[in-house]
Parts: C-alpha cells; structure tokens; sequence
C-alpha cells in the first residue's frame, strides 16, 4: 500500500485530456477521487474506467467558472468520500484569439474558468482541509494547472497566458499565505500536449510548422508529467510550496 492510500482527491476538469490523467493516476495508487466537470457524460465514463480497474471514485458536475458552485461541490465529495487531502484545479479554457478581436464575453469566461475557478477552487479546498484536520497534519496538497504560457509570449494568445501567468501568481501567493497552515500549494506547468483544446491546430499546417520549431520537434506524451504529478500530491510535497514546475521537453528553449 503506498503511503498516498486511502486519501481522498478531487480534480476538476476530470472529464477528458489532463484532468481525467491526473485522476487516473490518483486513482492507482489507492486515492478516492471525485471527478468534476460540465460534462456528465464523459466523467460517468472516467468514474466507470476507474472502477473497472479497481479504484473508487464518484462524478460530481461542476462548472467552476460559477464561484458559488465550488464550495457545495467539495462539501459533497467529503460527505461521500471522506476528508480532501489532494485537490487539483485542472478545468480550464484556451482562450486563443488577436486581442484587437477579443469578445470581451470571452475574455471573462477565460479569466473567469482559468482564474476564478482556481482560486475559489484552492480556497474551498483550504477551508475543507482546515476544517478536518487534514492541514494541521501536513497532508495538505493543492496543485493548480497552469501552462508554460504563463512564462512564454506566444501569439494570439494574450488572454491565455495572462490567464496562466495569473495562476502561477496566486499559487505563489496562496503558498505563502497558507505556509503555516500546513497546505502545500504548487503548479504545474506543462507543455504542449495534444489535448482536446489544441488538436485541431496541431493537426494543421501552422501546428506541424510549430512542433517542427522545437529544438526536439515532437509534442510531450501525457506521461510526461506523471512523476511531478505524484510528487506534488504525494509525500514528496512535504517541504515543496510556491513552486511552478515548468515540463515542455525543451519546448520554451
């Protein structure tokens, strides 16, 4: 039994690409996960795989971008669960368009999925694992998913790397302010993976011109961040808070 088992997890954004990774991953190594997402259909889908490999996990809808949504949300997962030990704010949008063009609607819901969501999503969570105990005792891990575009200027990206950047502030500052409450609060920083939101483009002309750029002119497979992932949520996580662990595989070289 790892020493991650029987723990309790939540992962927004669980119905498909990183955050259905990342519960999987939960979900080996003996961790009750709750899976939330917009999209009922695929995390009953999610849920179902994990329990046909023996792991325990329950769906719960969840649109963070609706703050007063997220607190009601948790309370479930711990009245169905357990305490929350592990919460990771995955759900997020692209955002992608020439800012001369930019709706302003969506703007908001960029800011509002990518920003908001994270920060209510890591405060509930905080309050959760104050209430239990679960902080006092060190087993506190909040991992927020942000992007190699919060340290990169990329084109006709504008919102969504302010939206990144902002992620990685307030992991930094969330870290800080919570230090001696025992939560480890850190981020991830990925690069580029095919995931639902980019295939298209990696499918085209400018997205095989793109990959054909990086010094290693491949895209990361989703293991790739596996090792961080388990580090962060896990034991490992101990003496770790404020960090934005940047993986692109050479990618922002």
């Amino acid at each position: 039994m790892t020493a991650t088992a029987g723990k309790v997890a939540v992962v927004t954004g669980a119905s498909s690409g990183l955050g259905r990774h990342f519960a999987r991953l939960l979900a080996e190594q003996g961790i009750a996960v709750a899976l939330m997402a917009r999209r009922e259909d695929r995390l009953a889908d999610a849920v179902a795989a994990i329990e046909a490999a023996g792991g325990r996990a329950i769906a719960l809808p969840l649109d963070v971008s609706d703050a007063a949504s997220i607190g009601p949300a948790l309370d479930a997962a711990e009245a169905a669960l357990g305490p929350i030990s592990i919460m990771v704010n995955n759900a997020g949008v692209g955002g992608d368009g020439a800012a001369l063009d930019m709706p302003v609607d969506q703007y908001d819901n960029t800011f509002d999925v990518n920003v908001r969501g994270v920060f209510f999503g890591a405060r509930e969570a905080a309050r959760c694992m104050i209430a239990s105990g679960v902080a006092e005792a060190g087993e506190a891990r909040i991992v927020n998913i942000a992007s190699i575009a919060a340290f990169e200027t990329l084109p006709g990206l504008s919102v969504y790397c302010a939206s990144k950047a902002a992620v990685v502030a307030l992991t930094k500052s969330l870290a800080r302010e919570w230090a001696r409450r025992g939560i480890a609060v850190n981020a991830i920083c990925p690069g580029y993976i095919e995931t639902e939101i980019n295939a298209d483009w990696f499918a085209a002309e400018g997205g095989q011109k793109q990959i054909n750029g990086f010094p290693r002119r491949r895209l990361m497979d989703i293991s790739a961040l596996d090792d961080a992932f388990r580090m962060l949520t896990g034991t490992g996580a101990r003496y770790i808070t404020g960090t934005a662990v940047a993986i692109d595989d050479g990618q922002t070289l």
